[in-house]
């Protein structure tokens, strides 16, 4: 795995400090920490995820603290447990990129959904200014109805997942 620019086989100090903020701003946020995870990003933050609002309207697009103090407040109101595991970080100057495999508990029947994400975040002044998140959002779907979205679209008996 290559972590930083190749300047001699040592990541550069801003790189190895990236790295980290991110580890702490996931650790802050899926231990339920809003105003720790906040602490981490500029008062302009912006967020994207590629997730459909129809399904998940808390999500998609959101800009500054408030926004996703709001966003984090829903998420959180909805999963009685969450933990993640990060497979891969790379970092380079100002950008950090991430695979993130989550485990959320769902709230009203205890049922876990669990995702990858792939998660880009760009720094300003030692804060996250952006993040962007992608996922395969036909899954996470089909793990938040507990459905088989697929036969429901090819007119088959749906199943229960």
């Amino acid at each position: 795995m290559r972590v930083g620019r190749d300047t001699g086989g040592e990541k550069t100090l801003v790189e190895q400090l990236n790295g980290q903020r991110v580890r702490n701003f996931l650790d802050a946020f899926y231990s339920r920490d809003i105003e720790g995870a906040l602490a981490c990003c500029t008062d302009d933050v912006d967020f994207v995820a590629n997730v459909p609002i129809d399904i998940m309207p808390h999500m998609g697009h959101r800009h500054g603290k408030a926004a996703m103090r709001e966003m984090w407040s829903t998420i959180y109101s909805r999963y009685s447990g969450m933990r993640y595991e990060m497979t891969t970080i790379v970092t380079e100057g100002d950008k950090v990129a991430a695979k993130v495999r989550a485990f959320l508990h769902k709230r009203d029947n205890d049922r876990t959904i669990q995702i990858d994400i792939a998660a880009f975040y760009a720094f300003r002044g030692g804060r996250i200014a952006q993040i962007r998140e992608v996922m395969d959002t036909f899954d996470l779907v089909q793990q938040v109805l507990e459905r088989d979205v697929a036969a429901d679209l090819a007119g088959n008996k749906p199943r229960r997942i």
